[in-house]
């Protein structure tokens, strides 16, 4: 049985349940609407989708790496279905899965940056990053497309809870 008191369930315990919600959100993607956006400002679906997707490698990037050099990875190309951004976030999932599990109490507490080119744009220890960069982006942007499923008419799965369509 995992100590509970080790730094990797202490710390993140809640992360489990917070991927179980973001898998629930990718699982009612909508085929065919990827470029629909409710304003002309705002990303389309398929890209936020994607992205809400895809944020769980900035987990792996903060365990894994010393840095993140923002803006200097081009955009991903959009995932076009459900089965797609699953896989993809199941993938990054695994990885971030055995990053954790290799993660000491002293590793997450060594800095970690985001630059934009030489310029640091955010260090904290990697216990802080991993919360703001990985989950805290997740938690926001299922958010986002949980508005996104409103306007469409797509039945929105609950987070800490039933939603008004559950």
């Amino acid at each position: 049985m995992p100590d509970p008191l080790a730094p990797v369930p202490l710390l993140f315990g809640d992360f489990a349940a917070e991927h179980k919600t973001t898998r629930r959100f990718l699982e009612r993607y909508p085929a065919g609407k990827d470029d629909w956006r409710p304003h002309e400002k705002s990303r389309a679906l398929g890209a936020l989708a994607t992205h809400v997707a895809d944020i769980v490698n900035r987990g792996v990037a903060v365990l894994t790496t010393e840095f993140l050099a923002i803006g200097a990875r081009p955009p991903m190309t959009p995932l076009g279905t459900a089965e797609e951004l699953i896989a993809h976030f199941e993938a990054g999932l695994a990885k971030l899965d055995a990053a954790l599990a290799a993660a000491t109490l002293a590793h997450l507490e060594q800095p970690w940056q985001m630059r934009h080119g030489e310029r640091v744009v955010a260090e904290a220890p990697r216990r802080l990053m991993l919360r703001r960069i990985m989950m805290s982006h997740t938690i926001h942007h299922r958010a986002q497309l949980g508005v996104y499923y409103r306007l469409l008419g797509i039945p929105v799965p609950g987070s800490y809870g039933p939603s008004a369509d559950e």
